[in-house]
């Protein structure tokens, strides 16, 4: 019945005034998010950069340091030259396939999430600043379509939280505007580090609606609306996140 109530209350935002993740954080969490010495992710990230100089041919025979990536997770997902729209765990899993020859990593999987976290981290701090024009235009507009069509039996869609109600409390969180730019993140629920579409699928169980498949379509093209709606806004990834 919270969320019900909370589908009702006033507006208190608009889609102009979006704001970074991590002002949406309490001071004690944010200060942890930006010390490597106290982020669990960073166990995480550690992993993922002893992964890029592992194998043969590793990332790293291709790529150089990892330092290399650094602004690559601002443009992502993105529309690669055959259509399809990837976002950075995508573009990782089809490099290691199709360039190293190996089995991908699986959605979700402890190798995946270190390797995302570790590329992701060399943009931190730099502005998203993903492309929406051309052939990822189409693909914007499956992703805003479903941002803001109401779902599930509460009849919620995202906007009525994360810009009518973005910055209240609920359940002892301060709704965020709902971007993905602190993830793969860390969540002390969770007790681990989990992607942006595991973070979907726990809202969309949320509005009791359909939970996507991780990596679906439903949740690339809205991860790619998030993205947009991001632009000009601090990558935070790792994140830390309650």
């Amino acid at each position: 019945m919270r969320w019900l109530a909370l589908a009702l209350l006033p507006l208190a935002v608009s889609a102009q005034e979006v704001r970074p993740s991590q002002e949406f954080l309490s001071p004690m969490l944010r200060a942890q998010q930006e010390d490597p010495s106290r982020h669990p992710g960073w166990l995480w990230v550690d992993e993922g950069e002893a992964l890029w100089r592992r194998g043969e041919p590793s990332c790293q025979s291709c790529h150089g340091d990892i330092s290399a990536m650094r602004g690559v997770a601002t443009r992502y997902p993105a529309v690669t030259a055959d259509g399809a729209l990837l976002n950075l765990e995508g573009r990782i899993e089809r490099c290691r396939v199709e360039n190293q020859g190996a089995p991908p990593f699986g959605l979700e999987s402890e190798a995946l999430l270190a390797m995302t976290a570790a590329v992701a981290r060399q943009s931190r701090g730099m502005a998203m600043s993903v492309p929406v024009d051309g052939p990822a235009a189409a693909f914007l507009a499956e992703g805003r379509a479903f941002y803001e069509t109401r779902q599930g039996q509460l009849n919620l869609a995202c906007g009525q939280c994360h810009d009518a109600n973005a910055g209240r409390r609920l359940r002892g969180d301060v709704i965020s505007n709902g971007l993905g730019t602190g993830y793969p993140a860390y969540r002390l629920e969770w007790n681990s580090m989990g992607s942006l579409h595991r973070r979907l699928r726990a809202c969309s169980l949320g509005v009791r609606a359909t939970q996507f498949p991780l990596g679906s379509r439903e949740y690339l093209t809205l991860e790619l609306y998030l993205a947009h709606r991001a632009r000009g806004m601090p990558v935070e990834a790792p994140g830390l996140r309650r």
